[in-house]
């Protein structure tokens, strides 16, 4: 399956628009657990409700916090 991933930057999620990514994995967490090694980054949290919805994550890169959108694509 290929889910795609959107991160922005906390707390001005607004600003600097990001550019989606697509990965192949099994499953959501296994995309996130991509993205994050390609990112060099860490998962501070990762809320994954009912099966066809996307799940949401909080990433931590450096000093930055990011929230990030992982569904099918």
């Amino acid at each position: 399956m290929q889910f795609t991933i959107e991160s922005r930057q906390l707390p001005n999620s607004s600003a600097g628009d990001s550019k989606p990514i697509i990965i192949e994995a099994m499953n959501p967490k296994d995309a996130l657990s991509e993205f994050v090694r390609r990112n060099k980054s860490e998962v501070v949290s990762m809320a994954t409700p009912a099966k066809g919805r996307e799940s949401i994550a909080t990433i931590k890169k450096n000093d930055a916090v990011y929230l990030v959108r992982v569904y099918e694509a």
